[in-house]
């Protein structure tokens, strides 16, 4: 039965790598949503091979000075099959420590240089510290110090190793102005997210429950504890989140009830039912305290994963010297004396865990950047580093094409039954009729030069006929009402010819004649155009007297688009 019991929770807390990977990917962009799952998954091979090969071996083997494990390593069924079964529930806890790192780091690191990270933690910083704790000889665990299920050993490792990467890295372009303003950064998918806290809860129960390794009277206070402190920290993400922002915002509440869960961790077993609500609230408390502390700092947690694991999992791991019951402790200690063992035990989770990272990435990403380039990043890690498009994806690729090359003829492929399908069908749509319009209005371009260049060519060549407008005539638009202008023009004028030609001859008053129906002609063609006309103008065209300068003012008469275009 107690076999089974950890068999269970085992698969329970592999839910948990689920749950994170829901959660990450909820909070960060969609553009990231792929590369955040993929660490997610890649994380717990890599963490599970090497906890196989010597972890499990540096932290539960036979005790080396109380400072490491020296057997165990390859394990294998065959030769330790009773311990098959905790060694597969560890495996996991491990792969948990792992993954919490990557919700802290996400949208900007390399996968390689991640899987870097997840060498260093799984297979050095958390099998040694986890020796110190929880190897009977480990020489934390002979000082007294207490983390039942890992607020610190599994929580706080990650967190810390996290902290020291993010200072390494840097934030996420535009979380930080260069004024000094925070920009938040919306996630992708916040029901997506709530699924992934969900998750994580269901996992919790496995996470704390298992940790006895026996189906004990201790299984069900325990499970309530781990329930009512996530309730207790998502009550008080709750409270903080109305009274500051007025309103409650979803981000809060998912990492409320996860601190809540952190901090009981520690103490799980020992601490009273009612104390668990304290603990889970003054656990979201710390969190947002230390979520704030960082924006100050300007460091950016993507998931606020250094808050919620480590802020939390360190005062989870205090709670259990101030809220414990001693009597269920079996040690002969007081209060004071706990407390400034579990104060040793959080410094030297922090020392351990964000000295060693820091000393071995700092140099590391002089020699092999751990951050990817601006440009990777501002495309998103899910194409820059996976080659993995999406259906949004191909949706921005397209209008960002047809913003350079203003070609109307390029169309989104269209995925059926999706969200980005639907909007893809409507944006293609548009498409066309903005296409279908710009090749009318350039027939209609192309229509009016016909006609501009029928009505300048009459007037350069001096053969004026009114039937060359006939095929513009009938149209309903503006173009018609030009060419049935143009065509009425053109019979004055060819009438007004016919009269010159009558009184054609050498004589002054012929000369003098033709002039004026000239100068009345001009006049007649800008008032049936533009309109009527101001008398200075008319007295104007009326003074000119040369028979060439008349004529040139007849063909801009013609051709001008506007009064002013005449003057």
């Amino acid at each position: 039965m107690d076999k089974l019991w950890v068999l269970l929770c085992t698969g329970l807390v592999f839910l948990m790598q689920a749950g994170f990977m829901c959660l990450e990917s909820g909070l960060t962009r969609s553009k990231n949503s792929i590369n955040v799952a993929v660490k997610n998954f890649a994380d717990f091979g890599i963490s599970v091979l090497l906890f196989w090969a010597f972890g499990y071996g540096i932290m539960f083997g036979a005790s080396q000075g109380s400072w490491f494990g020296g057997d165990n390593f390859f394990f294998s069924a065959d030769t330790q099959g009773d311990m098959t079964v905790f060694f597969l529930f560890q495996a996991m806890f491990c792969g948990t420590a792992t993954t919490i790192i990557s919700g802290a780091i996400a949208e900007r690191i390399k996968f390689l240089a991640y899987t870097i990270v997840v060498i260093l933690v799984s297979g050095l910083i958390y099998p040694f510290y986890g020796h110190w704790v929880w190897n009977s000889s480990g020489w934390l665990k002979q000082l007294g110090f207490i983390d039942f299920a890992g607020s610190t050993v599994v929580h706080g490792v990650g967190a810390w190793v996290g902290f020291a990467t993010l200072i390494i890295i840097g934030s996420r372009q535009g979380r930080f102005s260069d004024k000094g303003e925070v920009n938040k950064i919306q996630g992708s998918n916040l029901p997506f997210a709530v699924l992934g806290a969900l998750f994580l809860w269901l996992g919790w129960l496995g996470f704390n429950g298992g940790s006895t390794f026996a189906f004990n009277n201790q299984v069900p206070k325990i499970i309530l504890n781990t329930v009512l402190a996530g309730v207790g920290g998502m009550i008080m993400a709750m409270i903080f989140s109305q009274v500051k922002e007025k309103r409650v915002e979803v981000e809060e509440l998912i990492n409320g009830s996860i601190s809540g869960l952190v901090a009981i961790t520690a103490g799980c077993h020992i601490i009273p039912n009612p104390l668990a609500i304290i603990v889970g609230m003054t656990g979201a408390a710390m969190a947002k305290f230390v979520s704030q502390a960082l924006i100050r700092a300007k460091i950016d947690d993507a998931v606020d994963a250094v808050a919620v694991h480590g802020g939390a999992g360190l005062w989870g791991t205090i709670s259990v010297a101030l809220f414990g019951d001693l009597a269920l402790m079996k040690m002969p200690i007081s209060r004071i004396e706990l407390l400034l063992i579990q104060l040793l035990g959080i410094v030297i989770a922090m020392v351990w865990a964000f000295g060693l990272t820091w000393l071995i990435l700092k140099p590391l990403n002089q020699i092999f950047p751990l951050r990817v380039s601006l440009e990777a990043e501002e495309l998103g890690l899910n194409v820059a580093e996976h080659e993995a498009k999406t259906d949004t994806y191909e949706l921005l690729n397209v209008m960002d094409l047809q913003a350079k090359t203003h070609d109307l003829t390029l169309r989104v492929p269209v995925e059926s039954f999706t969200e980005v399908g639907h909007i893809a069908t409507r944006y293609n749509q548009v498409m066309d009729a903005l296409e279908q319009n710009h090749r009318q209005n350039m027939e209609s371009l192309e229509e009016l030069y016909a006609v501009t260049a029928t009505a300048v060519s009459a007037v350069e060549n001096k053969q004026f006929s009114p039937d060359d407008f006939d095929a513009f005539c009938d149209r309903p638009d503006e173009l018609g009402i030009l060419a049935q202008a143009l065509q009425e023009m053109i019979t004055i004028i060819n009438n007004q010819q016919e009269q010159l030609q009558i009184l054609s001859g050498e004589t002054p008053e012929n000369h003098n004649q033709e002039i004026r129906i000239l100068q009345d002609t001009v006049v007649e063609i800008l008032t049936t155009r533009f309109g009527q006309i101001t008398s200075q103008l008319n007295v104007s065209i009326h003074k000119i007297k040369n028979l060439s300068e008349i004529a040139d003012l007849l063909k801009k008469a013609i051709s001008a688009k506007s009064i002013d275009d005449f003057l």
